[in-house]
């Protein structure tokens, strides 16, 4: 196995283990992807049935570009394989996905509303997050997997209406730590009843500024440590 491959593998089992930390994922609901570096068309998902907090290295499956296994053991969770598979196919940019349901992010996403530079983690997304407007909240195919793609376009995050939040990134701790902003971001906008938001020009600013290179993995290594995960 090469070091390119075992980094990305270490970073999603931590992944999935600081959403288990912030209490995601316990109805067994989400998944987040990795993008193999060999096999570009084949990305790692935590195999179904292991709880997020639990999650490690060997609980790791291969999934290929047909929804097959490749490499690992266990079933394959198959949400989030008609989920991942075209939006990592659209987006070469893109290595990992991120997709749960939380406390904010999905009530936020039933009021299919943009999202707006009320917070300094609310411009991160300004003018880089979309709505998925649509009544499948059952995705059971590829077909639904492709209009998520579609409707992500080249943002960094995705509502979907009724549903729950999704995040992108150009690798694993962006995607998560992205993810993690964004419910916050989602917190922010139902707590508020009438924020005054930034200007556009202060917002593209303080997102340029808070997505620069580094940033997101800093703060990656900040929540493993700070809840205690690695």
């Amino acid at each position: 196995m090469t070091d390119a491959r075992t980094a990305l593998k270490e970073d999603l089992a931590r992944g999935y283990r600081i959403f288990g930390a912030l209490g995601w994922g316990d109805l067994g609901d989400g998944h987040i992807s990795g993008r193999d570096p060999e096999r570009r068309d084949c990305f790692w998902l935590l195999r179904y049935g292991v709880p997020f907090p639990e999650a490690t290295t060997d609980d790791l499956v291969l999934v290929g570009p047909e929804g097959e296994l490749v490499e690992g053991n266990g079933d394959i969770n198959r949400p989030g394989f008609y989920i991942h598979q075209p939006i990592l196919a659209a987006r070469a940019d893109v290595v990992s996905a991120a997709h749960t349901h939380t406390e904010w992010g999905t009530p936020f996403c039933a009021e299919v509303r943009p999202i707006e530079p009320i917070t300094q983690e609310a411009c991160i997304f300004f003018e880089n997050a979309a709505l998925f407007d649509d009544e499948e909240v059952q995705v059971q195919g590829l077909d639904a997997g492709a209009r998520l793609a579609q409707s992500l376009g080249r943002n960094r995050a995705l509502l979907l209406r009724n549903h729950g939040p999704l995040t992108v990134g150009a690798s694993v701790a962006e995607s998560v730590v992205w993810f993690a902003m964004l419910e916050r971001v989602a917190e922010a906008h139902l707590k508020t009843t009438n924020p005054r938001p930034i200007s556009p020009a202060a917002a593209r600013f303080a997102r340029d500024d808070l997505t620069r290179e580094g940033t997101a993995r800093s703060v990656f290594e900040f929540l493993g440590r700070h809840h205690r995960v690695w």
